[in-house]
């Protein structure tokens, strides 16, 4: 695994550096929609990296949260959690037997994506120690070698576990039903249309992210990815 502190453009390093506060005042500045959002929403927190010792258990977490609702995905994590004595890690999950987790609730495809991320942390093949030290597009190409871990849920791991403030998840449905609500398109944008709609907004695509699931929010729970 490589050693690299930015994607080439310095923009890691750059944008580690810029408050949310200035981070929202420049998206206000360059969109109106964007500023009507802050008005309404506010400045979001900046997330706190999670320290190596827990990126296993959150990327776990989101391997269960994927394509279910809050709720019901935080039911089964629970349960998930406290069938591993509330330890949660490569060595827990190796160590579970195929019934115990499935008694939690996890399907046979999420269970075996935790299991197979389990044995790529123990053998070395997965670096969740070292993760921190990629760009965005090699982190979520580490990660995708792992059995049931799509881009979504590789770039939920870059905003909610790593805090990258340039991610910009044209794959999560909440995220393209945001974006057109807010910018009164006609349709719900398509992936590769809202790639191309993002461009501007770089480097703190993950804020747009963020206003876009708010607006999603005002009328109903909040949004889930797709894997």
């Amino acid at each position: 695994m490589g050693d690299a502190r930015t994607d080439g453009t310095g923009i890691i390093m750059a944008v580690a550096k810029v408050s949310m506060g200035e981070a929202v005042a420049s998206l206000s500045g360059s969109d109106p929609v964007l500023a009507m959002l802050v008005d309404r929403h506010g400045i979001p927190s900046r997330r706190r990296r999670v320290p190596a010792s827990g990126r296993f258990a959150s990327l776990a977490e989101t391997i269960v949260y994927q394509q279910l609702a809050g709720k019901a995905a935080s039911s089964i994590h629970d349960r998930f959690v406290v069938a591993l004595d509330g330890e949660v890690s490569p060595e827990r999950v190796l160590t579970a037997s195929p019934e115990l987790l499935a008694s939690c609730g996890l399907s046979g495809a999420k269970a075996s994506s935790i299991r197979d991320l389990a044995e790529k942390v123990v053998s070395g093949q997965v670096e969740l120690d070292r993760i921190g030290r990629l760009t965005d597009d090699q982190v979520v190409e580490h990660l995708t070698q792992v059995r049931g871990i799509g881009p979504w849920t590789a770039q939920m791991f870059l905003l909610d576990t790593l805090g990258r403030l340039d991610v910009w998840p044209v794959g999560d449905f909440g995220v393209r039903a945001g974006f057109g609500r807010a910018w009164g398109m006609a349709d719900i944008p398509h992936p590769r249309e809202l790639s191309v709609l993002g461009e501007p907004f770089r480097p703190y695509r993950s804020l747009v992210a963020w206003y876009c699931w708010r607006v999603v929010d005002e009328r109903t729970s909040p949004p889930n990815g797709n894997g």
